[in-house]
């Protein structure tokens, strides 16, 4: 199905070419090239997904990626020209779903387009309970008793991983392959730092979990009721 993506990107010749490629694979698009008006057109149509370049001038990605993340749980894309792994980190942290890092081939953003779309598309129904937390897959809601909770479409497929088998513990690398759509770049810290949103917004005391456990030199898994 066709989306409609909105591409941030200060560079007029990197935005057009990725316009013209994503436009060829279906998508409807609208291209910006400062953060100040991605912030305002993206309010304004509530696009299905956004490709953020990371330097953007006025107000950078990372702050655009902030403020959406506090209104809207838009897919969101980040470009950028640094390549180290606390930066992919920083990205993931403000709620970003892929990082791809310049330069890239415009054919490879299309299909990770294409795979954060899926990802965040409905999937098949499936309510999950775990003590006072409820997963509506069908739905794509979280509540924490009774409390509806916001997640990223990256942070919600990790946390319905886990939802539909409380108790098992699941490795970063077994996380990394049920939650589809992570890039080439994702590793096992990538996991590590949606866990620790998720915590964020689950756990009482996101500090001393109760529900979202790790184990120790192995992974992670949702804690069943009643264990201790």
């Amino acid at each position: 199905m066709p989306a409609r993506i909105l591409i941030a990107e200060d560079d007029p010749k990197q935005a057009d070419v990725l316009r013209r490629y994503l436009e060829r694979d279906g998508h409807i698009t609208a291209v910006v090239h400062d953060g100040r008006t991605a912030l305002e057109l993206a309010r304004r149509r509530s696009p299905d997904l956004l490709v953020l370049d990371l330097a953007l001038p006025g107000v950078d990605g990372l702050d655009v990626c902030r403020a959406l993340r506090s209104e809207t749980a838009v897919p969101v894309i980040m470009l950028t020209a640094r390549t180290s792994e606390d930066d992919l980190l920083l990205g993931l942290a403000v709620g970003a779903d892929d990082y791809v890092t310049k330069p890239y081939s415009p054919r490879e953003l299309v299909a990770r387009v294409r795979t954060v779309l899926r990802r965040a598309a409905p999937v098949p129904p499936g309510l999950y309970r775990v003590g006072g937390l409820v997963v509506d897959v069908a739905r794509h809601e979280v509540h924490v008793d009774g409390v509806p909770v916001d997640t990223t479409p990256a942070e919600f497929t990790v946390l319905s991983c886990l939802a539909a088998a409380p108790g098992r513990v699941f490795t970063r690398q077994l996380l990394l392959e049920r939650a589809t759509g992570f890039g080439r770049e994702a590793t096992a810290r990538t996991i590590d730092m949606h866990v620790l949103n998720l915590r964020r917004k689950i756990e009482p005391e996101p500090t001393r979990p109760r529900r979202l456990l790790t184990v120790y030199g192995v992974g992670y898994k949702l804690a069943e009721p009643g264990e201790p």
